[in-house]
């Protein structure tokens, strides 16, 4: 057998196959942009353009917020990261699961109920607007950055390796085209185009993924026992590989990592700005719940089939072959979908190879899509209508202002997308929620539930957990000091943690209450017992 990484590049340069996978994306490419055409032409107002003018059913909304959720880290990243460290690699699957749970537990219907566009609108209801709008603003486009990296990222792996490029100059002009496309997705199609394309997304992913865990259970004949033990004696690790502490346990430091970890990934969700916006496309509270329970379905089944694709790839293909055609391993389920449909060449494996790519591309552009409307709609909304405008903004200037933001966010993205081409995704993704769980879920609490929060109270929440996280991530292992990290030939890291979560998430919660006390501002009990029946009940809601 021939080495998969060459394999991989002689099934995408192989000319009976080349055109077949550009088929496959191209039609995706197409279909995609034809439905955000389409969506685009129904989006009249502010609100269609925002929430897809609350007209999705619990079950469309639940399929798409499992589409927003279930990104390119969760696909390519999850799987690498068990290929190459077995149980400890397991763990992202267990934490992105559980973390719906809080979601859905402690914000999804309060959110629903009490706002109208954005977290700026709850947080605003009951305190000094412009302060507190241009720190939700500010802290939404942070977190859709940290985490638009990450898709861009995969992006660039995905389809350099898939044609066959391996300059860095063509990997940066794949990040750039992705880039472009989920700006054309967003200014043209809103919320509902966006909403169309995840639902399309979540099912072409879920469909996928199915049938790669088929094929690969059918491979070992359904018997999981001896999947793991050839995952195992093929990882060259043995009987440890399926044992906690390969990647978190070996030090203190990395046991302390592993907790930052756990924290970030359970506690991160209920403060995505992407997801949290999906809450206020659905014309009820009851929808909003129903859609979660969905969610919760989909990206639950989703999750168990990562292990099956991460252990398949680990039972399937040797660790270095891995590493050789990405540091990260982010490649490992392309591979494995080569392999099983009969190696590089066979048209079985080239024709699993495109669907699988096409998926996972399909996975980034929906989620990069959503992304982008959550920070630019925040950035419109929040701090252009409100702050700059003082409320004085119509909502075709306010919209006209979002698409602008669109662009400006499209364009950072990509310059930061193409240095982060060869870290893994899903750790990528990690530091979203670390940096979203620090800013922004305590303050989102505090407003929900607690009277005598202030105005101070949040700045401080807010600016403290943003400023803490980011930093501490840029002196981290991530940027520099080792060979996977951004700037791998410099070193000017001292905070030893791979994520902040651990310092910066309980820092957030802590300053929120302390701003709060040293506050001399009285609080308004009256908006906050408004607000309490608001998220409470739904009366009055938007």
């Amino acid at each position: 057998m021939s080495h998969p990484v060459q394999q991989l590049a002689a099934a995408a340069d192989a000319s009976e196959h080349r055109p077949l996978i550009i088929t496959l994306f191209g039609l995706f490419v197409v279909a995609t942009l034809f439905i955000t055409v389409w969506a685009g032409r129904q989006t009249k107002s502010a609100s269609d353009f925002y929430a897809g003018g609350r007209q999705f059913t619990g079950f469309q909304n639940g399929l798409a917020v499992s589409g927003d959720y279930m990104s390119a880290a969760s696909f390519l990243g999850i799987a690498g990261a068990i290929a190459l460290f077995g149980y400890d690699g397991f763990l992202y699957s267990i934490g992105f699961l559980v973390a719906w749970l809080v979601a859905l537990l402690l914000v999804a219907e309060p959110l629903r109920n009490s706002g109208r566009y954005t977290m700026g609108d709850v947080l605003a209801y009951r305190m000094r607007q412009r302060p507190v709008r241009t720190a939700a603003g500010t802290s939404t486009i942070v977190v859709s950055i940290f985490y638009l990296l990450a898709q861009m990222a995969g992006a660039g792996v995905l389809v350099s390796l898939l044609l066959g490029i391996t300059s860095d100059a063509g990997k940066i002009a794949i990040v750039a085209l992705v880039g472009l496309l989920m700006i054309v997705y967003v200014t043209i199609g809103g919320m509902k185009g966006t909403t169309w394309v995840q639902m399309v997304k979540a099912v072409l992913l879920i469909a996928g993924t199915l049938l790669i865990t088929f094929l690969i259970l059918w491979k070992f004949s359904f018997n999981l026992s001896d999947l793991l033990g050839t995952a195992a004696s093929n990882s060259g690790k043995g009987a440890a590989f399926l044992e906690p502490g390969l990647k978190y346990g070996a030090t203190a430091t990395s046991k302390l990592d592993f907790i930052s970890l756990g924290i970030a990934l359970v506690l991160g969700t209920a403060g995505l700005p992407h997801i949290l916006i999906r809450f206020y496309t659905v014309p009820t509270a009851k929808a909003a719940r129903k859609s979660v329970i969905w969610a919760i379905g989909i990206i639950g089944a989703f999750y168990l089939m990562t292990i099956v694709l991460g252990f398949g790839a680990a039972a399937l293909l040797k660790p270095g072959d891995i590493i050789a055609s990405n540091k990260a391993g982010n490649t490992a389920a392309p591979l494995a979908a080569l392999e099983i449909g009969g190696g590089a060449d066979s048209t079985g494996g080239a024709i699993l190879l495109a669907v699988i790519s096409a998926v996972a591309f399909a996975t980034i552009l929906a989620v990069v899509a959503g992304l982008t409307l959550a920070s630019s709609s925040s950035f419109a909304h929040d701090i252009y209508a409100n702050v700059i405008r003082k409320g004085e903004a119509t909502e075709k200037e306010e919209v006209r202002a979002a698409r602008w933001a669109t662009v400006a966010i499209g364009i950072v993205s990509i310059a930061l997308g193409a240095l982060a081409r060869d870290l893994n995704v899903a750790g990528l993704v990690a530091l979203a929620f670390a940096v979203a769980a620090s800013a922004n879920l305590p303050t989102i609490l505090y407003s929900l539930f607690w009277k005598r929060f202030t105005t101070q109270g949040a700045l401080w929440s807010i600016y403290g957990g943003l400023a803490s996280s980011v930093l501490l991530v840029l002196f981290s292992p991530v940027v520099s000091g080792k060979p996977t990290s951004m700037f791998p030939g410099v070193d000017f890291h001292f905070f030893p943690l791979e994520n902040p979560g651990l310092i910066s998430i309980p820092l957030g919660f802590l300053l929120g209450w302390l701003g709060t006390v040293l506050s001399k501002e009285e609080p308004d009990k009256g908006k906050y017992a408004e607000l309490e029946v608001k998220s409470l009940t739904g009366t009055g809601a938007h």
